[in-house]
């Protein structure tokens, strides 16, 4: 492509991208299509000449957008929002253009010094204490993974990097029954295997048991495991519940676990002085995590890992081969050794120009807001006949479930509410999801994408009541 023929189209793609962003509630929320449209579209070879821009884009257009779910869609309350933003758009466009490999600061000193500082800056914003330094990871599924590894490899004195596990080792790790499915995964990467992995009962709330943990700990000691890390959470992904840290992390210091919190949707409410209760305790911790791409409008990925003893965690990644070594690397970060992968994408810079664009307290309006919608609805859920809340809602995540008159039977309901969640999604016009609390099936309904105003959650709310009335 030449530069004319590259600045036209980008011209006609900056376009699309700002219509885009100012008309997303006019597509359906999810395709309505069957698993292989897509594909049946797509020849079954690649082309042997290349082909026109032109051609490309309307493809794109007629073959991809009808295949796509609209995560900025003012009707997408599914999972957790995916973050993104103006700012954060442009940031992306420039760091592609670049298409720098930011490995080690040699290869590009802005992209090193530009995340140390940002890593700072989102510390203090959130209140963390500043034993903690930072790293950007691309994904908070990642970070468990470095935390684990690192607390593995600082408890073996890196022997396990060494000589690979042997019979002496019977390491056990701790979560929530609450906590996010990642964590299993990781403890099954890692090497821990899955039996190893502990889950410990959660309280009315859906919080980890802090006696209970203790428990447990004591229990696996006596039986010859060693209890190594405990994961905790703030804001869990069925039903954004809180995990009493301070209490966690005085076990975990008695019992010498490491300890690291995953925040990584709701940590982002730390950015509210009012909210800091979630974290008390957190400067015990030895790690812990928050996801910019999930509520502070960052494009993913973007996850901000924060560790207090960085010199385990280098240890427990550093490889130097001659190519790689340089004549500063006694006197920067070079991240490559922060986490797994060598290669790394400049990822600060969408942040910077987020927290810039927005600024703290920008930022700090627009998740008031968000935690003024969930509440709002909180209070819509609790004071109807035919709708029960089924789990606390601290911040803007309200579960829920429909139950009509006379029902009580839990198979019926779970039947009526299933039906409910299916033919709200088959209708293009709204995206939610369903967890399972105390054996009861739940609808989740969370709105925070950057754009999402409280019309939005009324009229999504409509939606939920109306189709509800026409289900039995």
């Amino acid at each position: 492509m030449e530069t004319k023929e590259f600045r036209e189209a980008a011209h006609q793609l900056v376009d699309w991208m700002a219509d885009y962003m100012e008309n997303t509630g006019k597509y359906n929320v999810r395709p309505l299509l069957r698993p292989g449209d897509i594909k049946n579209q797509l020849p079954t070879s690649a082309p042997l000449e290349g082909e026109a821009f032109t051609k490309l884009f309307d493809d794109f257009n007629s073959i991809i957008m009808p295949g796509m779910t609209h995560w900025q869609h003012p009707q997408f309350f599914a999972y957790f929002p995916t973050g993104a933003s103006g700012p954060s758009v442009l940031a992306e466009m420039l760091s592609s253009t670049l298409g720098a490999q930011c490995m080690i600061w040699l290869t590009s000193p802005a992209a090193e010094e530009l995340e140390e500082r940002m890593m700072e800056w989102l510390r203090d914003m959130l209140g963390l204490h500043s034993s903690f330094t930072g790293v950007i990871q691309d994904s908070s599924s990642s970070a468990t993974l470095v935390s684990l590894l690192t607390a593995r490899e600082n408890f073996s004195s890196y022997q396990i990097n060494q000589k690979g596990f042997d019979d002496t080792q019977r390491f056990r790790i701790y979560t929530s029954a609450q906590a996010h499915s990642s964590v299993d995964k990781d403890v099954k990467i890692a090497g821990f295997g899955i039996d190893n992995l502990v889950k410990i009962n959660v309280d009315e709330n859906f919080a980890m048991k802090s006696e209970d943990l203790r428990d447990a700990i004591e229990k696996d000691s006596k039986l010859g495991y060693t209890p190594l890390c405990v994961v905790s959470t703030i804001g869990s992904t069925s039903s954004t519940a809180i995990d009493p840290i301070a209490a966690i992390a005085k076990i975990c210091l008695e019992y010498k676990c490491w300890h690291h919190i995953d925040a990584s949707y709701a940590g982002t409410a730390l950015l509210l002085p009012e909210m800091r209760w979630m974290s008390e305790g957190a400067e015990l911790a030895d790690s812990f995590v928050v996801n910019p791409h999930k509520w502070m409008f960052t494009n993913f990925d973007c996850s901000a890992y924060f560790v207090k003893d960085k010199n385990a965690l280098i240890r427990t990644f550093s490889i130097l081969p001659e190519y790689l070594k340089t004549p500063e690397d006694h006197l920067v970060n070079n991240y490559r050794d922060w986490g797994i992968p060598l290669g790394r994408r400049f990822r600060s810079l969408k942040l910077w120009f987020v927290i810039r664009s927005y600024g703290i307290k920008g930022l700090q309006d627009k998740i008031r807001l968000h935690i003024q919608f969930g509440q709002w609805l909180k209070e819509k859920v609790a004071s109807s006949k035919h709708f029960e809340l089924l789990a606390p809602v601290p911040l803007n995540l309200i579960c829920f479930r429909y139950k009509p008159d006379g029902i009580v039977d839990e198979k019926k309901l779970e039947e009526i509410n299933s039906n409910l969640l299916n033919t709200l999604n088959s209708s293009g016009k709204i995206l939610l999801t369903q967890t399972k609390l105390n054996g009861k099936y739940a609808i989740r309904f969370v709105g925070g994408s950057e754009r999402t105003t409280l019309k939005d959650i009324q009229q999504g709310w409509s939606l939920v009541e109306e189709t509800a009335r026409g289900i039995i």
